[in-house]
């Protein structure tokens, strides 16, 4: 049980929240934002005490029937009623630390995408396998090192270019919210993983802008359903982006497509010829 994050979490819910939101009246005084703590305390029917200390970090860890009642009087998302239960520790956990290898079938599957890009990418968005066409329209992820393939550092912290960070995506701020949610369960998952608690330290440290996306405690953003990238040789690319769950290894293989006939398609068509080189351009 994590009692500073749960007690952070618990807050930075109630605080969001107005009175309306659960029906009940807004009245004319009120010092601070969101549900006051008794009211949170009456809607999960648990003592007002109680809700405080677990606020407060001083609480013995809740039941399940506890987190579920405060998951609902605080109108908890599904993944943010999960990430509840993992910070509480009455869910199940990952292994302590988070895995970097990549199933042999799923580096098969790449290659057999040839018009279609993609990567697969680890509970810490580095960049763990890719095929010629996402070398070609993102970077040749060969030719760096394991710290610049990690998406994390380079959305927040630049890159060798500064002008081309993120690749010249359009959803860049969108990103940066998905990559700050994606880290904070990732941090819940795995409390002992070195390399997680020390990504999360250097991004708080050299960017205000996670810090302050962190310290919001959001656990879910909006999907990506297509993604814009303005390449050097062929301007901009705009495909289709799913994101499919590799769950026995917490990772996610990434696709970039487009729809046959489409200039989209004819893009990837001709970066898929350059191959790799094509991102040498960006350099």
């Amino acid at each position: 049980m994590d009692r500073q994050e749960l007690g952070a979490f618990l807050r930075s819910r109630r605080e969001r929240l107005a009175p309306q939101d659960v029906g009940l009246p807004s009245g004319p005084r009120r010092r601070t934002p969101g549900l006051r703590r008794e009211e949170a305390a009456v809607l999960a029917h648990i003592s007002t005490e109680y809700y405080v200390r677990l606020e407060q970090g001083r609480a013995p860890r809740p039941s399940g029937e506890v987190l579920a009642g405060i998951a609902r009087a605080l109108r908890l998302t599904d993944a943010e009623a999960d990430h509840l239960h993992v910070l509480a520790g009455t869910a199940p956990t990952r292994d302590r630390l988070h895995r970097r290898e990549v199933r042999p079938s799923i580096l098969v599957l790449l290659e057999r995408l040839p018009q279609t890009a993609g990567i697969v990418v680890s509970a810490t968005f580095e960049v763990l396998a890719w095929n010629s066409l996402a070398a070609a329209l993102m970077e040749d992820f060969a030719s760096v090192g394991r710290e610049d393939r990690n998406l994390a550092r380079r959305a927040f912290l630049g890159a060798r270019d500064p002008g081309r960070t993120l690749y010249g995506v359009s959803d860049a701020t969108e990103f940066r919210h998905h990559v700050v949610t994606g880290l904070r369960a990732t941090a819940a998952r795995y409390p002992g993983d070195p390399d997680v608690t020390r990504l999360v330290a250097e991004l708080r440290a050299g960017s205000a802008d996670f810090a302050r996306l962190w310290d919001r405690h959001d656990v879910q953003a909006a999907p990506t359903l297509t993604k814009t990238f303005d390449h050097a040789v062929v301007g901009e690319v705009t495909v289709d982006c799913d994101s499919l769950a590799l769950t026995d290894c917490d990772q996610h293989l990434v696709l970039y497509s487009a729809p046959a006939g489409s200039p989209a398609a004819e893009a990837l068509a001709l970066l898929n010829v350059l191959g790799p080189r094509a991102a040498d351009y960006r350099l």
